[in-house]
């Protein structure tokens, strides 16, 4: 339910080369607390507070979430002097992987500091204190790790009944994607920004994120909303570094991989069909490129287009999101029956993880990833059923639910699914260690 039935009035300025915040990055400008941020190589949006909130579950999230930023948007005050996509007010989204259980939420902050093409602004809501000050960035102490819902013999054994299941069972299937989670208990409170300040330094070409304690670097954009211009960037398809192996060899591997290409060409294919309906023009590149990061390398496509008139309108990203969520490279192939089939081998709630993540704004514009490499703050019982299965617990310190996940198919090694996890568990892992 919304927090407010009010009349809002959100104030957009630019910020000017004199004023201190108009130099230090985004996330050095976050006070604390609960932080909201979609920062990639510099540029996007951080904020703090909250001038309105949505929390929805189910079917209808999407829907329910549409209905209430369109119903929100309508009693806003908008006094905007710089008219960028990201002015104005904006709502940072995290949606739920699967409509139960899990929950999703919107969250308007009260203050919103954004940068796109070296233009720097502030946006308000209501009468906030702006000028709020920041507080030191404290480290988490020493990181424990210990089993999450799904351990990593239990996802070893997940992907076995898996590849068992598309060979023998239900021959149809063609890929299931798997999660895995870890807990990491720490001995000093939580600060969020830790993290994003972390991912951010040690991968600056994804998006650093958090939404309502869900934080992470995802290299994956599920759908960017400009004006009419739509594009969206799949990633199936992965190999990681290896003792003895280069990064250009690893690339040649992927791109020689019969395996990799067709999980990425379905992925790719199922994605733009689903775009075309809401485009008059749509542009899918024939082959793949090679995504490198720190800890692995992806095939990637990006795809582009331009929406038909009918797809106007300030909740046009959140239809979309409803007809594409979950893509073939999150969910499976064919992606419905796949993603059936998800929760019978995993048995865990995923929550929030490779859900949609990223902004909205009341013109239409946004930018949504894939909530991959990421990691969940929990309470202090972390939502354990049985508090002395909880290490850590009582402690005072903070506790977090990581997550990594990939596409399983029916030629699948478990041995070397677990390895690929692993690696795509290191962005967080080393991000709560201090790594950069």
């Amino acid at each position: 339910m919304a927090t407010t039935s009010r009349r809002l009035t959100a104030r957009t300025r630019r910020i000017g080369r004199d004023d201190p915040r108009h130099d230090r990055p985004l996330l050095e400008l976050l006070p604390g607390g609960a932080p909201l941020s979609w920062v990639r190589a510099g540029e996007g949006l951080v904020g703090w507070g909250c001038a309105a909130r949505l929390s929805t579950s189910g079917a209808a999230r999407f829907a329910d979430a549409e209905a209430w930023w369109d119903e929100l948007s309508g009693r806003f005050d908008v006094d905007d002097e710089v008219g960028l996509p990201g002015c104005g007010p904006v709502a940072f989204a995290s949606l739920a992987f699967a409509a139960d259980p899990g929950e999703s939420a919107l969250v308007v902050p009260e203050v919103i500091i954004g940068e796109r093409d070296g233009i720097r602004w502030i946006t308000t809501i209501g009468e906030p204190d702006a000028e709020i000050e920041v507080a030191p960035v404290h480290p988490p102490g020493t990181v424990s790790y210990s089993d999450g819902r799904l351990s990593s013999s239990g996802y070893r054994h997940a992907v076995t009944e898996a590849v068992r299941v598309m060979r023998a069972e239900d021959p149809e299937l063609a890929k299931i994607v798997l999660a895995h989670d870890l807990v990491a208990d720490t001995s000093e409170p939580l600060d969020e920004r830790f993290l994003l300040h972390n991912l951010a330094a040690r991968y600056p070409s994804c998006w650093t994120f958090a939404v309502d304690g869900l934080l992470g670097a995802t290299p994956e954009l599920l759908l960017e909303r400009q004006g009419c211009a739509v594009r969206s960037r799949v990633l199936a398809g992965t190999v990681w570094p290896r003792e003895g192996r280069d990064d250009d060899e690893l690339a040649a591997e992927l791109l020689a991989s019969a395996k990799n290409r067709s999980e990425h060409a379905y992925a790719a294919r199922s994605l733009a069909e689903t775009l075309r309906g809401f485009c008059s023009e749509l542009d899918v590149p024939e082959e793949p490129r090679v995504l490198r990061l720190r800890n692995v390398l992806h095939l990637a496509t990006d795809v582009e287009g331009k929406l038909a008139d009918s797809a106007g309108g300030a909740a046009g990203l959140l239809s979309m999101l409803a007809a594409v969520h979950p893509t073939a490279a999150v969910g499976g192939t064919p992606t419905r029956a796949a993603v059936r089939r998800i929760a019978q081998l995993e048995g865990m709630d995923r929550g929030r993880y490779a859900g949609p993540v990223g902004w909205i704004d009341t013109g239409g514009n946004g930018e949504i990833g894939i909530a991959l490499r990421c990691a969940q703050v929990e309470d202090a019982d972390g939502g354990w059923e049985d508090d002395s299965a909880a290490p850590g617990s009582g402690r005072g310190g903070g506790r977090v639910r990581l997550f990594a996940g990939g596409g399983i198919v029916p030629d699948s090694d478990p041995d070397l699914e677990v390895a690929e996890v692993e690696a795509k568990l290191l962005p967080i892992r080393e991000a709560l260690e201090g790594v950069r």
